[in-house]
């Protein structure tokens, strides 16, 4: 029997399964790879087609079409043609708007591998590290670590202390120095990302763009150098997009993040800080901040 066409973007039985009342109607079901300005890009089993995102609920955040969404999209032959629903997410990165409303925004769907990507050209930032972990875990996805532009540390001893540091605020987390430049550690990425959809998150200048191209083995994505001035990086990525990996899997380029609004993230700060939470079971009052309570067993820790 031949593979789904939609396999490469990560089809499965229990999409299929999900999709099937769709399906009965005459919709289409597609994979959104791109998004933008009330459009979107599918990747359906007739090629890539381009739908109108208007039934979707455009007022509420957390019903907007999303790179990665699987969605139920008006048959070819329709003018216009619109993305009617979409398939309920397996998991959804969210964070906080930069708006004063209390408002979370989508950055990706039905997500496996959380690839945090934090470049070993800047100061090592264990703050940002577990932060952006917290997003991960909470998403329901696995994180994975990635230190980038593992070629501007050549030394073995300063990049041991750095992997070991790294790994102290990852609990649980595989950790690995990679360099899209010369390839190290690409390999070794592709096998843990083969089979599922991962997401790639990092600030601006991370090297995530270079990263993808080395998965794809491919220049799908724009790449910039740094700022010289501030070493800052430029927005090369201004969309996410969604890529097949030759490795099998696929990827979703994302803009780098400023900061790293948690939305409601108790779940992934508590595996984050699995030591912290386990401290806490001490605490004399139930309610305990870790501030100035009596009997506070973070406190005494610390």
């Amino acid at each position: 029997m031949p593979a789904h066409p939609l396999a490469p973007y990560g089809w499965d039985e229990e999409w299929a399964e999900v999709f099937a009342p769709y399906g009965a109607e005459g919709l289409v079901l597609g994979r959104v790879v791109r998004v933008d300005r009330g459009q979107c890009d599918l990747a359906t089993a007739e090629g890539t087609v381009r739908a109108d995102t208007a039934f979707v609920v455009p007022r509420d955040p957390m019903k907007v079409v999303c790179t990665g969404d699987w969605a139920a999209v008006d048959p070819a032959g329709a003018d216009p043609r619109y993305v009617r629903t979409l398939l309920p997410r397996r998991t959804a990165f969210l964070r906080s708007t930069s708006s004063k409303r209390s408002e979370a925004q989508v950055l990706a769907a039905n997500v496996d591998f959380a690839v945090v990507a934090i470049s070993l050209a800047d100061e090592l930032e264990l703050s940002r590290v577990e932060r952006f972990l917290a997003l991960g875990w909470e998403s329901g996805a696995t994180p994975v670590l990635v230190l980038t532009k593992a070629d501007l540390v050549p030394d073995p001893e300063t990049r041991a202390h750095l992997l070991a540091d790294a790994a102290s605020a990852a609990p649980g987390v595989e950790v690995l120095a990679v360099s899209g430049d010369t390839g190290e550690g690409v390999p070794e990425l592709r096998q843990v990302l083969a089979g599922g959809t991962s997401v790639l998150l990092g600030r601006s200048g991370a090297g995530k763009s270079t990263l993808a191209n080395a998965l794809a083995e491919a220049p799908h994505m724009r790449v910039q150098a740094v700022r010289d001035q501030d070493g800052k990086g430029r927005h090369t990525t201004t969309t996410r997009n969604l890529i097949p990996l030759p490795a099998g899997g696929v990827l979703i380029d994302t803009p780098g993040l400023r900061g790293v609004g948690l939305w409601g993230a108790g779940h992934g700060v508590g595996q984050v800080f699995a030591e912290i939470e386990e401290y806490a079971t001490g605490c004399r009052f139930l309610d305990c901040a870790h501030e100035s309570e009596p009997g506070c067993a973070v406190r005494e820790a610390v």
